[in-house]
């Protein structure tokens, strides 16, 4: 459980599986809006983090531009019902505020 919580426990990172874990498959740019704040250079980073352990797929399509959609792996999924419980809790603790990062070379 330990390996688990710390490969999801960075910053952005179970918020980018919760948003992931609402659609089958998903756009970069999709994704960095329904993740507010975030730059895209941290976005790839969690990204490559998460696909590198296996929760996440990434399928890029060489066309002019490219086209690069991530989804959840079967694994990935495995999440689901963990970051909804979760979700419940911090609607029952108050605790559900907008995901913003202070950090601002984060924001960039």
């Amino acid at each position: 459980m330990d390996g688990l919580l710390r490969l999801i426990s960075g910053p952005w990172t179970t918020f980018i599986l919760w948003q992931m874990s609402q659609v089958e498959k998903i756009r970069f740019g999709e994704l960095k809006r329904a993740v507010p704040g975030i730059s895209s250079r941290v976005l790839t980073e969690r990204l490559r983090k998460l696909e590198g352990a296996g929760l996440v797929h990434r399928e890029y399509v060489p066309t002019v531009p490219p086209q690069v959609s991530y989804s959840l792996t079967k694994e990935g999924w495995m999440l689901r019902g963990v970051l909804e419980q979760m979700n419940d809790v911090a609607h029952k603790l108050g605790l559900n505020v907008p995901c913003h990062m202070s950090n601002s070379k984060d924001a960039a």
